[in-house]
């Protein structure tokens, strides 16, 4: 969480000793001093992807009090206790906002800005190259659809910030035996690339990179490079990956393509349930 440390601060100027959340994950502390990440016992709740960025520091002042308990049990316990949120239904929306959706609140804090929808065949030449490359890591970076062969206009947005790639939402673009797809954002120029059906190539990567000033180790005592479990958004399922060392960075490569890779998101990495690692995808 990127507050936790801002609000661990003022917690212990105030005196506390240790900060509870109500995430859905589990932390134990071996004999060396080192503080594990463990993912929740509830798999359907996990929430350890959110908590990717926590340090030592902070792990050692945080306690996760529901975290070795599933959902139902949660709730049993709050109605014994009388409380009103027993039976409320799970939020869907972002926590620090309240009641407002995501697309509403960035509208709130962004400005309106018309762009081209521009369209990517398929069959477009620029995945030509890629196909015929034998090397694992060949596809870890976004697609360049600046000069992609068949490219045309056919709608516009309100700013290419409001999207995100994999979305189809929002788009306004009907007549379609499928539907359309973001695979690119350009927020310089202000261009969304858009693909047609969920098996547009656009879609789909085997593998990312991570630049070594956006790595973050939550167990310092971690070898990275190997075969681990990778999750690149919430609860998604652990991915197999192996971690690869390159110039600068690291690539994760997958077993299986994975749909809707986003630069600037998280990719989490796991031994077993652990959390050992976090960085920005490039």
């Amino acid at each position: 969480e990127i507050k936790f440390d801002a609000f661990l601060e003022e917690a212990l100027k105030l005196g506390a000793d240790y900060v509870a959340t109500g995430h859905y994950c589990r932390k134990t502390t071996t004999d060396d001093g080192i503080h594990h990440l463990l993912e929740g016992i509830d798999s359907n709740k996990d929430q350890s992807y959110f908590l990717c960025q926590l340090n030592q520091y902070q792990l050692s002042k945080a306690l996760f009090p529901i975290g070795h308990l599933e959902k139902p049990e949660v709730r049993r316990i709050a109605e014994e206790q009388g409380l009103a949120t027993a039976k409320r239904k799970d939020s869907q929306g972002i926590c620090f906002v309240g009641k407002v959706n995501l697309p509403d609140f960035l509208k709130q804090k962004l400005k309106a800005k018309e762009g081209d929808i521009v369209e990517i065949p398929s069959n477009s030449t620029i995945y030509f190259g890629l196909q015929l490359q034998s090397s694992p890591v060949a596809d870890a970076y976004q697609m360049d659809y600046t000069h992609a062969e068949g490219r045309k206009i056919i709608g516009k947005h309100n700013g290419a910030h409001f999207f995100t790639i994999g979305q189809s939402k929002y788009l306004g673009i009907g007549g379609r035996k499928e539907k359309m797809f973001v695979i690119g954002t350009d927020t310089i120029n202000n261009v969304v690339y858009v693909g047609e059906g969920d098996n547009h190539p656009g879609l789909w990567r085997r593998s990312l990179r991570i630049n070594s000033s956006d790595m973050h180790f939550v167990n310092p005592n971690i070898n990275i490079y190997g075969h681990y479990k990778v999750r690149i958004r919430y609860r998604q399922e652990l991915q197999d990956a192996q971690i690869i060392q390159g110039s600068n960075g690291l690539y994760i490569v997958f077993r299986e393509k994975q749909r809707g890779i986003s630069s600037g998101q998280f990719a989490a990495i796991y031994d077993g349930d652990e959390l050992i690692a976090s960085g920005v995808i490039s």
